[in-house]
Formats: structure tokens, C-alpha cells, sequence
């Protein structure tokens, strides 16, 4: 299937697997990452803005809640615009991937189940990170607009809840490329008993 594809797209692939020569879907991983707790924790700054306030006026610096609740709002949006990208480069790098037939990760499952869990995976937390979004925009536009607390707490728990998540399907994504070796080619060749030095001459 693999070789099919590659063929039919005229893919010329490099030592790693890829037309390219690094792998997209992990540095795009981690602005998707980055944004999304960003947005989190800021929204629940602001809403314990209470706490910090002392401390901000300790510091001399000048900050409002609705500074806070801009930021977790804005990297919201980010996060969920790039993790569009996020999934589809994922996607494109596991189809070009050789999974192990034999190998077993740390959690004990095969490479083929492990591409399969990390792909669904992403494509659900793209959906739920896109209705988070939507659900965010409602509360600061429409239902909480007026109010101090731009937030609800259900809204809040779910965030954290999504951290959780986010953490179990990272680990996943890192047994490929750690475990399994999914376009790391360093790891691959040392693997296979191959020196990767001979490849940067």
C-alpha cells in the first residue's frame, strides 16, 4: 500500500522515509501543544484572577482579567487553526511509514495499533479542540460577554480534561517515533546496527 502510494504520488523519498528532510507533523505538534495549554491556563488565571491580583500589583505590572481572558482566547483559535495542519501532516507521514510487524511498544502494543489509536486520536482531539473553540466564542461573545467571568466551569474542568488527554496521545505519537522509529532515521539506522554518520557525508 505504501509502495502504491509513493509511486503514485512520485514521492522521492529521502533516508527517512520522506520527501522532505525533517518531519513536519512533530514540530507542528508542539505549536498545537503550546497553544492549547497556553489558552488553558490563562482562562483559569483570569477566572482565579483574584489570587494573582496581589501579586501583579507586588510586581508594579498593570494587567486586567480581560488581558487574561484575551490571551487564553487568541491561542485558542491558534491552536485550533494549526492542529488542522497538525492531523493532515500527521497523516501524510504515517502513510508513508513501514510499521513493525513484530516489535511491541513499552505499553505492549504492535506499531500498527499504535499508528492507528495516534491517528483516530487526532482526529477526535481536532474535532473537540474546533467544538472547545466554538463553545469559548459563544461564552465571550454571547452568553458571558457582560459578565466578570467570561468562562463557565464546566467549560474549565473540560480544558484540563483535554490536558490529560492531550498528554496519553502525545506518548502515543512519542512510541513511534522513540519506540518505533517512525521517520527518525538516526534511531532507525542505530536500531538496525547501522552507523547514521556515514549518511551525513
Amino acid at each position: 500500500m505504501n509502495e502504491a502510494l509513493i509511486k503514485q504520488l512520485g514521492l522521492n523519498l529521502g533516508a527517512n522515509g520522506l520527501p522532505y528532510e525533517f518531519p513536519f507533523h512533530p514540530i507542528l505538534v508542539h505549536f498545537t501543544l503550546g497553544l492549547f495549554i497556553i489558552a488553558v491556563i490563562f482562562d483559569w488565571a483570569a477566572t482565579m484572577f483574584f489570587l494573582a491580583k496581589p501579586v501583579l500589583r507586588f510586581l508594579g505590572l498593570r494587567a486586567r482579567r480581560a488581558n487574561f481572558y484575551d490571551l487564553g482566547w487568541y491561542n485558542l483559535v491558534a491552536a485550533a487553526v494549526i492542529t488542522f495542519f497538525t492531523v493532515t501532516a500527521g497523516f501524510f507521514e504515517m502513510m508513508l511509514a513501514q510499521p513493525s510487524v513484530s516489535q511491541k511498544s513499552s505499553w505492549g502494543l504492535g506499531a500498527g495499533t499504535t499508528m492507528i489509536l495516534h491517528g483516530v486520536g487526532g482526529v477526535l482531539l481536532l474535532a473537540a479542540i474546533a467544538i472547545l473553540t466554538v463553545w469559548r466564542g459563544y461564552q465571550r461573545y454571547h452568553w458571558r460577554k457582560n459578565q466578570i467571568r467570561q468562562v463557565q466551569w464546566s467549560y474549565l474542568w473540560i480544558g484540563l480534561l483535554m490536558l490529560f488527554i492531550l498528554f496519553i496521545h502525545g506518548t502515543l505519537g512519542a512510541q513511534l517515533g522513540d519506540e518505533f522509529a517512525f521517520h527518525n532515521t538516526a534511531a532507525g539506522l542505530l536500531r538496525n546496527g547501522q552507523n547514521p554518520n556515514q549518511f551525513l557525508q
